[in-house]
């Protein structure tokens, strides 16, 4: 069983930049993979940014093309997983949620957090 809990959002101007922390505790060892979903107001919640924990491909990472080359997932240590957040835009308002995939002996399971709000607004 995997705990998952968000922090750092917070409003901030276009332009600027945040640094979302997820803390992972329990079983973080059969983490695979480490992901930062957006939902925006009204709208389906999105991948924006996973991170490879496990398999030949550790390290991997993914964006979705609206957030590429301004975001960026780290594994900060074995308890942290963040998301820095650059040069926002108002579109990147919503709520961000922490997501691993945990994996042992082909059982597999999904955790989620609760989510932390942006706002990003002049």
């Amino acid at each position: 069983h995997v705990q998952l809990v968000e922090s750092g959002g917070g409003s901030v101007r276009p332009g600027e930049s945040l640094t979302l922390s997820c803390a992972m505790s329990g079983d973080i060892e059969s983490i695979y993979a480490m992901a930062w979903y957006h939902q925006a107001p009204g709208k389906q919640r999105e991948q924006v940014a996973r991170l490879l924990n496990g398999g030949f491909n550790r390290g991997q990472t993914s964006y979705a093309n609206s957030v590429k080359g301004r975001f960026t997932i780290t594994r900060d240590n074995a308890n942290t997983v963040s998301l820095q957040m650059n040069s926002l835009r108002p579109d990147d308002t919503g709520t961000y949620i922490c997501n691993v995939d945990w994996v042992l002996n082909n059982f597999g399971q999904d955790y989620w957090g609760q989510g932390t709000q942006v706002t990003v607004s002049s």
